[in-house]
């Protein structure tokens, strides 16, 4: 890592001038931009906040930078849950909050394309009266098409759709010298060289800067509904999961939560859910044409639940239904985080059929440490969120009682042949986790890629590798 050097009055000049209004440094830096939604992994204040509108701005921004090694540090709403948009190094950082322009709907085409700091909650707005969508549907709708570009986030429609490397078209990026380069467009296939389009998505803000994304649409589907499944426990839950997907129903969405999640929801929202007599819940969503197109999917998932365990199937085909579930579901993070003082979060992917064991584990876990542990997930995909609540532990207690049992967690889902983050990404808090997992020559090749993008590190240092 070079050594960087500080924010100076002649640099601040130089941005006030480029970015009137849009510049603060010291006391007018709002506590805000000194972490993401996960508190626990430290407080860092930058030294500058710049707010960009233009890709031009940031580009001359990143070639300032580049030239007088200051680090910059890419950030949209943060939203994020790893510290993958806080300044650890200090320098600036460089907020695309005001780029929040939808540029085109092209029909046609079914594509879109965004500024980076479109948020996820008002992009389909724009959508309305074209009978296209989205389909990437992360938990955290105040998040940032960007943001969401640069974690590939996932979310619960993942499991028909996929995640959001599946609909990134083009983007528009500033490399750390200031250079703007676009990488592929409105074509739905290439295979024309080296993915860089690839690369980008996921990095973290690490290798560039996205200054403009375009993304592929689909038809929208006129009818959704939702199965809500009662189990007696947690394990005949995970259990019904790889049945459920190969009955030829082609949900869209598979989530599993327990009855403890759900009660934090509640109190949260100050809404019932509709079904608090079992220990833990599948949720299945279906998508088509018209319901009675769906109706031999839920004869099938019906009867297929019931044989397998569930005590009932509750079918949510109103809005009223379909919100009092979804919005609980949707709430379970701050729930979870109302709850306790302070929380660390795990979102490992598993491959599905290894749910239950690392379910189980993951309660054995909490069990030995003596810690709470809550999760839910995307049991479609085997992407687990589990948390563990420091409550009313003590500081020395809990740094030492977290450290093991997130150790042990990412050592669970190493075995089980998993990965350690299925959407929320790595940041700066799951750096070592990454490299238990990968190993060294993988490490060494991805620093490979950073140094070819980034020679000097001044993209969002301290992240990833």
């Amino acid at each position: 890592m070079s050594a960087f050097n500080p924010v100076t009055e002649k640099d601040l000049a130089f941005f006030r001038q480029l970015m009137p209004g849009r510049v603060f440094a010291g006391e007018e830096i709002s506590s805000d931009y000194d972490h993401d939604e996960m508190t626990e992994y430290g407080h860092f204040l930058p030294e500058a906040v710049l707010q960009a509108e233009t890709a031009e701005e940031i580009c001359q921004v990143l070639k300032y930078c580049n030239d007088h090694l200051i680090p910059v540090t890419p950030r949209g709403a943060g939203t994020g849950l790893c510290g993958g948009c806080v300044a650890i190094h200090g320098g600036v950082v460089l907020s695309t909050e005001r780029m929040k322009r939808v540029l085109e709907v092209d029909t046609s085409n079914m594509t879109a394309t965004v500024e980076p700091g479109v948020l996820l909650m008002e992009f389909p707005k724009t959508l309305e009266g074209t009978g296209l969508f989205y389909p990437p549907d992360p938990g955290e709708k105040t998040a940032t098409m960007g943001g969401n570009a640069m974690t590939n986030a996932g979310g619960m429609r993942a499991v028909r759709y996929g995640v959001t490397r599946d609909y990134v078209l083009g983007m528009q990026v500033a490399l750390a010298d200031g250079t703007l380069m676009e990488l592929g467009g409105k074509t739905v296939k290439t295979s024309s060289g080296y993915s860089l389009i690839d690369l980008m998505i996921g990095s973290e803000g690490t290798l560039g800067f996205l200054t403009r994304l375009t993304v592929k649409l689909v038809p929208e589907p006129k009818v959704n509904l939702s199965l809500l499944m009662p189990f007696d426990d947690l394990d005949a839950c995970i259990g019904a999961v790889p049945k459920v997907l190969a009955c030829g129903c082609d949900p869209t969405a598979v989530e599993f939560m327990e009855r403890e999640v759900i009660s934090c929801a509640e109190t949260y929202l100050g809404r019932q859910f509709p079904d608090t007599s079992a220990d833990a819940y599948l949720l299945v969503r279906l998508d088509g044409s018209s319901l009675e197109a769906l109706q031999p999917a839920i004869d099938t998932l019906t009867d297929l639940a019931l044989a397998i365990g569930a005590r009932d199937v509750l079918l949510a085909d109103t809005d009223e239904r379909k919100e009092s579930i979804w919005n609980a579901r949707g709430a379970f993070l701050e729930a979870i985080k109302g709850s306790t003082s302070t929380m660390d979060e795990c979102d490992v992917v598993v491959p599905r059929d290894a749910i239950p064991a690392f379910v189980h584990r993951m309660v054995e876990i909490g069990r030995e440490a003596e810690v709470r542990i809550r999760s839910f997930g995307h049991a479609g995909d085997g992407n687990l969120h589990i948390y563990v609540c420091r409550d009313a532990l003590p500081e020395a207690e809990w740094k030492r009682k977290v450290a093991q049992v997130m150790e042990k967690l990412y050592e669970t889902a190493r075995q089980l042949s998993g990965e350690v983050s299925g959407e929320h990404g790595i940041g700066h808090a799951k750096k070592a986790f990454l490299r238990e997992s990968v190993g060294e020559r993988q490490m060494e090749l991805m620093q490979g890629i950073k140094k070819a993008f980034d020679p000097k590190g001044i993209l969002n240092p301290g992240k990833v590798v």
